[in-house]
């Protein structure tokens, strides 16, 4: 061996340990600012080709696949959505419509609103979180006394915390004008008579023996819970009415007017909150669009509209929309292909779910589909994927695991954040 075969040799065994090292290492996590999410909930399935993925003109009397509506420009060049999203297509820029999303369970409703929420395939041996109680576990209230929680909608086992237990569980109403039922103090019931019921809840707390019994200690945590939830800091949130006027007005409807409380629950401190929009079905179907349902589909998309960039921008206007990660999801979409009655079926190979504020790197839309929104055609997004990128915008560790008594279960099943968001 020469001289220069030595060094060479030398130099290749000394790096070979680095260079095997540096292959291992994981790619450094992803972590935004995001500090609450106001998740909404199209329950039903929002057909991404008649919202934020637009394609050819079709035609259900002539059985033509295609979009159900006419396109418009947006404010990010190259991005078009539906003619019934004008208020949100200026709003583009602060908006990404990931068009990409898919998952594998099959188009039913049941199992696909559970996937969408907890992100894993329903199971017999796991109760598995919901996003928004592993938000809550993670990163809890904001300010003390608030729940982490809340879900403006009917509750579903769905949202539930599984094995994380109740205090990542949520608080939840159906009707905005008043706080939740239960936790308004009877009339006669002043402070000095509650401090001395509390007082005697203590005393007996302190004379009862100690108990490993889960179920008696979820119960204690709900007890406490509601004892801050009762107190006047909190209940205020629900007193819409201080709002301004054309503000209020600005939101819309019940859904509108949904999506004002939960921009008064951030200020409070909740870290996640789920909106479900469309509750009384002002369509007759829902996003549900079967048959007949898809003539009045364009309510549903300007109701979504309408409230949607009220929020952004109110958020904006009150330097939250930074701190607060916007996300509309369904359990599925729709195919391009019209149905008998002329309305869509389910797709869950390809849909959109859609981004906004949280202080990610906005681009208008990530991910493409081909010419119909039937498959997709670059930068497929799993579930665990978008689940993966809220984590990381909220600052939490989407490479964790949590634990199921000694179990430890991955908090995002694998999944990895949308890269081209952050930086």
């Amino acid at each position: 061996m020469n001289r220069r075969e030595f060094l060479t040799a030398s130099v290749g065994a000394a790096l070979l340990p680095r260079l095997a090292q540096a292959a291992a290492a994981p790619a450094p996590l992803l972590k935004g600012k995001a500090e609450h999410v106001i998740s909404i909930w199209l329950g039903g399935g929002m057909g991404q080709i008649d919202t934020f993925d637009p394609k050819r003109r079709g035609d259900p009397t002539k059985k033509l696949a295609g979009s159900y509506y006419d396109s418009i420009p947006t404010a990010v060049a190259g991005v078009s959505v539906c003619e019934h999203l004008g208020r949100t297509a200026r709003l583009m820029d602060r908006v990404t419509a990931v068009r990409s999303v898919f998952h594998d369970v099959i188009d039913e409703h049941a199992a696909a609103t559970n996937r969408m929420h907890t992100g894993r395939p329903v199971s017999g041996t796991v109760a598995y979180p919901s996003l928004g109680s592993v938000v809550a576990h993670e990163r809890r209230a904001a300010i003390d006394g608030v729940p982490p929680y809340v879900l403006i909608g009917y509750p579903n086992v769905t949202r539930g915390p599984g094995f994380l237990g109740s205090r990542a569980g949520y608080l939840y109403l159906t009707d905005t004008s008043q706080g939740p039922a239960g936790l308004s103090r009877p009339e006669g019931i002043g402070a000095e008579r509650q401090a001395r019921r509390e007082a005697m809840l203590a005393g007996l707390r302190d004379r009862a023996p100690v108990t490993t019994d889960t179920r008696l200690g979820d119960y204690d945590t709900a007890i406490d819970q509601s004892l801050k939830l009762s107190s006047p800091d909190f209940t205020r949130s629900f007193r819409i009415n201080e709002e301004k006027a054309d503000l209020r007005e600005g939101y819309g409807g019940e859904f509108g007017q949904r999506c004002l409380l939960a921009r008064r629950l951030v200020e409070r401190g909740v870290r996640f909150i789920e909106v479900s929009h469309n509750l009384n079905f002002i369509n007759g179907t829902g996003w549900d669009v079967h048959n007949a349902g898809i003539k009045q589909q364009h309510g549903l998309i300007a109701d979504l509209d309408r409230a949607l960039s009220a929020l952004i921008l109110d958020l904006e206007a009150k330097r939250l929309l930074d701190k607060t990660l916007i996300v509309v999801t369904g359990e599925f979409g729709r195919p391009p292909e019209f149905d008998s009655g002329g309305g869509r079926g389910h797709q869950c190979r390809a849909f959109t779910c859609v981004l906004a504020g949280g202080g990610l790197r906005h681009r208008g839309a990530y991910g493409e589909t081909d010419e119909l929104s039937k498959k997709i055609a670059r930068d497929p997004v799993s579930v665990p994927d978008f689940f993966a990128t809220i984590h990381a915008a909220m600052g939490i560790d989407y490479t964790k695991n949590l634990y199921d008594g000694d179990r430890p279960v991955p908090i995002t099943d694998g999944g990895r954040p949308i890269g081209a968001l952050f930086g």
